[in-house]
């Protein structure tokens, strides 16, 4: 009976590290749960990013998860990114989240789906500090239904 607890305990903790170690380019990430699954304009997501490698490329990503009851096939959100020296980029994206035949892309499971967008390939940032990224739905609707979590990856450039 102990040899048996031993080897189940010692094939979860194998599992465990397997698992943790396959995703050896995440630098950072982060989601955040949408209250209710009705994402407010007024409720702008705020990500703090300590950047430490002013040489290594960054990949960046913004994930989405939505329900299956959504009503658009894609979301504009405002990516406003201020680096520690106080410089501030706003971007306006497109994220495409169904096809044109309506079908969700990304990867589901029940009724919600998970979408990583790529928005920034190789970036290289200029300054090591904390850089805050804050993310703001730009659709038409004050609130937007069905939208579930947001967040972003910032990931490191590298080969596999």
């Amino acid at each position: 009976m102990i040899i048996r607890k031993a080897k189940t305990f010692y094939l979860l903790a194998v599992c465990i590290f397997l698992l943790s170690s396959c995703d050896n380019k995440r630098y950072f990430e982060e989601y955040t749960e949408i209250p209710g699954q009705s994402w407010n304009r007024a409720n702008i997501l705020k990500y703090n990013v300590n950047i430490s490698d002013t040489k290594m490329p960054f990949n960046i990503f913004l994930d989405i998860r939505n329900s299956g009851k959504y009503n658009y096939s894609n979301i504009y959100v405002f990516l406003k990114t201020q680096s520690p020296d106080n410089i501030v980029r706003i971007d306006t994206i497109q994220c495409v989240i169904a096809d044109d035949n309506g079908r969700w892309l990304g990867k589901g499971i029940g009724d919600l789906w998970d979408n990583q967008i790529l928005l920034r390939r190789n970036v290289v940032f200029p300054d090591t500090g904390n850089y805050i990224f804050e993310i703001e739905q730009a659709m038409r609707e004050e609130v937007l239904e069905h939208i579930s979590d947001v967040g972003i990856r910032i990931e490191k450039a590298i080969a596999n």
